[in-house]
């Protein structure tokens, strides 16, 4: 059955949607399961024993041999380094990215007729034309490169948001980003303005300033075990406070659970005392959102509201926080580590379908600013000088999509693991 597919690699994982085609229409996307029967795979590359690139977290730890977070490295010329291989950051992204489209590949026994796959909101045309680059190297001709803050917007104009203007809060695993997206004539969504981002803000922050508390809980116990006793105790620790976190999204108590030589022990934690925590960075990001729209002269009640992305909006927090900054509707999905992937796999389905082109309004005079909501002027045509109307270029030709054995560029011995799971 003919089908679309939407990819986000993420910081921290990678997740993929698809959306079939019904006759003349398309169906609402579907998640992929990518890692076992998980819905996102970790956005993690490490090199195996034979030499292999392998998808997903290692057995054991070594930094020699593993790349994270290589997406918000395209760009840079200094390559990562594997095992002693020199690994641009825009191939190994290209890489993962294949990876997802064999996996989908193999399932539906047929290519996908457009994939869409997301990049940071601050891209500029220099890091698109490389990872286009890399990805037409993987045999990938027909990959159409849009910001994640527009297949956000996507994803919650689906689900039935239908403001023109708004801003977008996309909290990731380690990075964190804000812009400003509005309608087009043809009913998708362009950003404008000027995107902006922390790259030292995430969910993992939150895992980290969790762990914190429980280290300072336990210093005594954890000294007294033994550097190696501690060491195993310690590294299970951040993936405990993980769960705890989620867990802490829809009650109130939980407990960190660790196991210590004297056996299992418990930290008792409140959503309070957590999200006291956590509290001053996840102000940062809503200050972050705040200056976004400022700078595009903008007041916050002028949009028509904030769209969320990323699991750690979840927290209750996050929506607290940006619901008194902000006098709009803030519009969160269920699972909202999906929505960039779901809305990549909608805007796939716009650039196999495109929509009829809607005649402008006419506005008349635009009213001053700071008139209120109900009379709010139409959005301003601002663009960065990395949105500009030439960056965002037809996508390229899509030949077939046939994924021939995944090797690096000649020039390295590297080879993708392939068709195992969370181990390839």
């Amino acid at each position: 059955m003919p089908y679309v597919l939407g990819i986000d690699i993420g910081s921290t994982n990678t997740a993929a949607s698809v959306a079939r085609r019904r006759g003349a229409t398309w169906a609402r996307p579907e998640v992929v399961a990518l890692d076992g029967g998980s819905v996102t795979a970790p956005s993690v590359l490490h090199l195996a024993a034979d030499g292999t690139l392998v998808v997903g977290e290692p057995p054991a730890e070594d930094g020699s041999r593993t790349a994270r977070g290589f997406v918000r490295r395209v760009g840079d010329d200094v390559p990562l380094l594997l095992g002693g291989e020199a690994c641009p950051p825009q191939m190994l992204t290209a890489l993962l990215a294949a990876w997802v489209v064999e996996r989908v590949l193999d399932r539906e026994g047929e290519p996908a007729e457009a994939v869409v796959l997301s990049h940071p909101a601050g891209w500029g045309r220099h890091r698109r034309e490389l990872l286009h680059e890399a990805l037409w190297q993987f045999g990938l001709g027909n990959v159409t490169l849009l910001p994640r803050t527009v297949t956000v917007a996507e994803s919650h104009a689906a689900r039935g948001f239908p403001g023109s203007a708004a801003a977008v809060y996309a909290l990731g695993g380690n990075t964190f980003e804000a812009a400003l997206v509005r309608r087009t004539p043809r009913g998708t969504y362009e950003t404008f303005g000027l995107p902006q981002g922390l790259d030292w803000i995430g969910g993992a922050d939150f895992d980290e300033a969790l762990a914190e508390h429980v280290r300072t809980v336990l210093a005594r116990e954890l000294a007294a075990a033994g550097p190696r006793q501690t060491h195993a105790t310690l590294r299970a620790l951040l993936p405990e406070c993980d769960r705890a976190k989620r867990e802490l999204t829809v009650g109130t108590e939980t407990d960190v659970l660790l196991t210590l030589p004297t056996g299992p022990v418990r930290v008792p934690v409140s959503r309070v005392r957590f999200e006291d925590m956590i509290r001053p960075a996840v102000q940062a990001t809503v200050d972050l959102l705040t200056r976004t729209v400022h700078s595009a002269g903008l007041l916050p009640a002028q949009l028509d509201g904030v769209l969320l992305a990323g699991g750690s909006t979840r927290i209750p927090l996050v929506v607290e926080l940006l619901a008194a900054a902000f006098p709009v509707p803030v519009e969160v999905e269920p699972d909202p580590q999906l929505t960039a992937a779901t809305g990549a796999a909608l805007a796939a389905c716009q650039v196999v379908s495109p929509r009829p082109r809607r005649p402008e309004p006419d506005r008349g005079p635009a009213p001053a600013v700071g008139a209120g909501r109900a009379a709010a002027p139409a959005v301003p045509a601002l663009r960065g000088p990395e949105h500009d109307r030439s960056a965002r270029s037809e996508p390229p030709p899509r030949p077939p999509v046939r994924i021939t054995p995944l090797e690096l560029p000649k020039a390295s011995r590297l080879v993708l693991a392939r068709g195992r799971g969370r181990e390839g």
